[in-house]
């Protein structure tokens, strides 16, 4: 298990718990106070625990080495967390959106000083989740970060807008405040969701210029061609190549264990952790070489 995995596992474990913990506080803080931001907010934590929960199992699970079922490991299992975070990120805040829309139109009075005071505790609960979190590189971790993300900015705008309405009369801020940051998170889970569909469909990484790398191949080494090329990432930071590579006809056995050996060197060099290296002669017959 390398350092950065257990890292991961270890920091979206301490994040679902911490959430968890502070979503039934949040309960019984919205009935005393009467707010139904913090209601909805509860709410909306409460998918984001189930959320952390399938991450932190997704993250453990994708350490798992490759065996008969799964070939190439468990890396993808992380990225189905990630999957499943941003759709319940969603759903959350058009729950948010819900509920925070007829407050505009019909505002009640609700108890300040202790909004306040939850609001201070969700800043700093849900903080210490993001700064565990930030750095992390998996996309699992990057959307686990952006929900808890979202609560911090959440929790900051309940603050503000309950530290205004203790010297004005001005119920509506919170929900309209609410719905700007809603709409904000929507936008950023919309385009990591892109992210995550094109890992799922194979798509090249955006960190790995094929072309460039080809020719790079090409310029440095004995190489004739190079044919039936294929890059993709199982998890969003390991990535994964197979390519035919087309060498001279009197290429000795010894020159062609030295250049395999070269081309994985610099494959590495270019974030290519895994690469598939099939040698053909100049007098060979693809059948892929024109695919």
């Amino acid at each position: 298990m390398s350092h950065s995995h257990s890292h991961a596992v270890e920091n979206i474990k301490l994040a679902f718990f911490l959430n968890l913990a502070f979503t039934i506080l949040e309960i019984f803080g919205g009935l005393f106070t009467n707010s139904m931001a913090i209601l909805a907010d509860a709410l909306h934590d409460f998918g984001d625990s189930i959320a952390l929960g399938l991450s932190w199992y997704f993250a453990h699970l994708s350490e798992r080495g490759r065996d008969q079922q799964f070939s190439y490991g468990y890396k993808r299992f992380s990225l189905l967390g990630a999957l499943i975070t941003s759709i319940l990120l969603i759903i959350g805040s058009i729950i948010i959106l819900f509920n925070a829309i007829p407050r505009l139109l019909h505002p009640e009075s609700v108890h300040v000083s202790g909004m306040i005071a939850f609001a201070i505790l969700g800043v700093i609960v849900n903080g210490i989740a993001v700064l565990r979190l930030h750095k992390g590189k998996t996309q699992n971790e990057r959307m686990v970060t952006l929900h808890l993300l979202e609560d911090v900015l959440g929790w900051i705008v309940v603050l503000i807008a309950s530290i205004v309405m203790l010297f004005a009369d001005l119920p509506w801020l919170d929900p309209l405040l609410s719905i700007g940051i809603t709409g904000y998170i929507l936008w950023n889970v919309l385009k990591n969701l892109r992210e995550t569909l094109h890992i799922f469909l194979q798509a090249t990484p955006q960190h790995v210029d094929s072309t460039t790398l080809e020719s790079l191949l090409l310029q440095q080494l004995p190489i004739a061609a190079i044919h039936d090329w294929h890059v993709w990432t199982l998890d969003g930071e390991y990535h994964v190549l197979s390519l035919h590579v087309v060498v001279a006809d009197q290429m000795l056995a010894m020159d062609i264990i030295e250049l395999k050996q070269k081309i994985r060197e610099i494959l590495k060099q270019h974030a290519i952790d895994h690469a598939t290296i099939e040698i053909e002669f100049q007098q060979e017959q693809c059948e892929l070489a024109h695919h």
